[in-house]
């Protein structure tokens, strides 16, 4: 059976979804805001960041724990060496054989000071590279924080701004469908559900506005003889169809305009 409803009505259902299309637009606006795509790439970027400043720091602990040893290293040979010394300086050694020991020993005591200084000197090389490595890596996670914390102070207030034009779009739906029949209603949303959003187009210059397809002759005429509170559906997109002056039937519809 064909669904009935005035024509007046059917042209209400043309407010009721400009109004849904809003509603939809805005929502996707929401969804869509720049601001959104650019945190979830920072927050990408972040965490690789973050891990170097894990590794950074792992590497400079690594190295604290080496040159702190190899300052203990020299510190305790530069001990000995100098105990030695001031053991000859003193002539406390007398025995000829035991001096050219001590000799001997200093001798190797120099070399072996001269090495762990080398190591310690490569130690503190890498330490220092470390730490650039540690600090560029804090400076750039600090800065896409600061980032971060802008486009989500941005995309806040965006919200808010789009919440509110939601709110009132919604709230001028209410009246919108007061007295719309039922059962005209629960297609229209059926539809909508189905067609991406639009359940109910205008017919303008022969042109379904929903699929945007021109209506051939034949159904244009069937369309034409159809009485005016037949809720018509398009033959390609069976969406509602709403008939208007615009419509290109050829004289003024019932209820168009109303």
């Amino acid at each position: 059976m064909t669904l009935k409803a005035d024509p007046a009505a059917q042209v209400r259902l043309l407010d009721v979804q400009e109004l849904d299309s809003t509603v939809d637009q805005l929502r996707h606006r929401r969804a869509s805001l720049p601001e959104i795509a650019e945190i979830a790439k920072l927050e990408t970027s972040r965490a690789g960041l973050a891990d170097r400043v894990r590794d950074a720091r792992i590497v400079v602990d690594d190295l604290t724990v080496e040159l702190r040893k190899a300052e203990s290293d020299v510190e305790q040979v530069r001990a000995r060496r100098a105990r030695d010394r001031d053991r000859m300086d003193q002539g406390l050694i007398t025995n000829a054989k035991d001096l050219q020991r001590m000799t001997h020993e200093l001798e190797s005591l120099e070399r072996r000071v001269s090495t762990l200084e080398d190591a310690e000197l490569e130690l503190m090389e890498r330490m220092e590279q470390a730490q650039q490595e540690l600090a560029r890596a804090e400076e750039e996670i600090a800065a896409t924080d600061a980032r971060l914390a802008d486009l989500a102070a941005s995309q806040a207030e965006k919200e808010s701004e789009i919440e509110a034009e939601l709110q009132a779009v919604v709230a001028r739906r209410g009246p919108a469908v007061q007295d719309l029949p039922a059962d005209l209603l629960a297609l229209y949303d059926k539809l909508r559900q189905a067609k991406g959003g639009m359940g109910a187009a205008l017919l303008r210059a022969r042109q379904c506005g929903g699929c945007r397809l021109t209506v051939d002759p034949q159904e244009l005429a069937r369309i034409k003889a159809a009485p005016a509170d037949d809720v018509i559906r398009c033959e390609e997109c069976q969406r509602i169809l709403v008939r208007t002056s615009e419509s290109g039937l050829g004289g003024r519809q019932a209820g168009a305009g109303d």
